[in-house]
């Protein structure tokens, strides 16, 4: 287990270049996975889990080759079942899309993964590829998952939307190969929007047609569809700029993130430090911040997840109450992260109340330096490094490793902006 030392830091200053976006990685790899001939990925995140990625479809037959900081994909015309089994890794998404994915290959597909990743639930997804026809099992609604493939016949689908739009993902990637057309529809709403808004986008780059009702509850995918090659160049991800620009807002510092292009998920990140009060400037994929008096608002977190572990640290050094409402998903992630952020950041002396479905925050807090864990979930740990940038004394966070899941560079960006972080 690796640990680091982050100490308290006056000011951050200076530029940094938001890393590639993961969600936008894994969808780009797949739907070149898909396509029958070569596409170009430039600038796509390489990190533990779009790694997972790039092996699980390598086994399926995809052939993926690393040049400087692009990929070349060449799919196959007939992806082909591995005979050991995927090794998914810490990836959710890696095991949930290629579920689906695996349907299509010939012979049969074990995907498992991590003894972390084995424990987050796959079963609506499952469900959802045998009411299309497709004979897979998984451990009781959780990973390993066995697929024997050989197409989908497709049909009609139901499935849950507020557990976790990957399962939708994982649908929309797969069933325009599908024998016949099919409909997928949502029992309940969905959340995460903008991600599911963010695949379509991607397979329509690669000449895919489907038709989305307004809310997102229904889809109309027509059959029998081929991928086209296609090619992409992945912007910035908000999630993982997220904890510097949080980290500027609360040090009271003034830093510029670049390659943050508009229209990504969790852009939301942009008016929750506007209506916190922290100062904004946004222009030409620059996000520049400038610390700002901050205050404590409501945020609802149902399309935003990955941005409540920032967030928090915002809240907590935000006059007044802050609540973070319709989160109860964040219990099936790394961690379950409605526990583990209080638990951790309360060690540093945060006033925070864990509800069901959510987090009471009760600033401006005064924390202080000390250990605490990751729970080998990387947004913690960079929550963490983010709190401690402002607390007294040192503060060690153990675990840190898990950072490469997401954001390799984390450390040595908030180094580059003069965060004081050592070994």
């Amino acid at each position: 287990m690796v640990s680091i030392i982050v100490e308290e830091t006056a000011e951050l200053k200076g530029s940094i270049a938001a890393p590639p976006s993961k969600s936008y990685s894994h969808r780009c790899i797949i739907a070149a996975s898909l396509s029958k001939g070569k596409s170009l990925i430039a600038s796509p995140l390489f990190c533990d889990d779009t790694y997972a990625t790039i092996k699980a479809c390598t086994a399926l037959g995809v052939s993926i080759k690393q040049a400087d900081n692009s990929l070349e994909v060449v799919g196959p015309s007939q992806l082909k079942a591995p005979r050991a089994a995927i090794d998914c890794g810490e990836s959710g998404s890696t095991i949930r899309f290629l579920a689906a994915v695996a349907a299509l290959a010939k012979g049969k597909t074990v995907l498992t993964g991590s003894p972390g990743l084995l424990g987050r639930p796959i079963g609506p997804i499952v469900e959802a590829l045998q009411q299309l026809g497709v004979d897979c099992t998984s451990n009781d609604g959780f990973p390993p998952v066995t697929v024997f493939g050989g197409g989908i016949r497709g049909g009609s689908a139901s499935l849950v939307g507020d557990v976790s739009s990957q399962f939708v993902t994982g649908l929309l990637l797969a069933c325009p190969m599908a024998e016949r057309d099919t409909e997928i529809k949502l029992t309940t709403p969905l959340e995460s929007k903008p991600y599911v808004e963010l695949t379509i986008d991607v397979i329509r780059r690669h000449g895919v047609k489907m038709q989305a009702s307004k809310g997102l509850r229904r889809f109309t995918i027509p059959g029998g569809q081929q991928y086209s090659p296609g090619n992409h160049s992945v912007p910035g991800d908000y999630s993982s700029a997220s904890f510097l620009l949080v980290a500027a807002a609360i040090t009271g510092s003034r830093i510029r993130v670049e390659n943050l292009q508009p229209d990504q998920p969790d852009i939301a990140i942009i008016d929750i430090l506007e209506r916190m009060g922290a100062d904004i400037n946004v222009s030409d994929g620059v996000v520049e911040v400038s610390g700002g008096s901050l205050r404590g608002v409501d945020i609802d977190a149902r399309d935003i997840p990955d941005l409540v572990p920032p967030c928090t640290v915002l809240a907590c050094f935000s006059s007044g109450t802050t609540r973070i409402l319709h989160a109860g998903r964040l219990r099936i992630k790394e961690s379950d992260r409605l526990a583990t952020l209080p638990s951790e950041l309360r060690k540093m002396g945060a006033k925070i109340i864990e509800g069901e479905e959510g987090l009471t925050i009760r600033g401006p807090c005064e924390l202080k330096g000390g250990r605490v864990s990751s729970s080998n979930d990387h947004r913690i740990a960079m929550a963490c490094a983010v709190a401690a940038l402002k607390a007294r004394d040192k503060t060690e966070i153990l675990g840190v490793e898990c950072v490469d899941k997401s954001y390799p560079s984390f450390f040595e960006d908030l180094k580059k902006l003069g965060g004081d972080v050592h070994s």
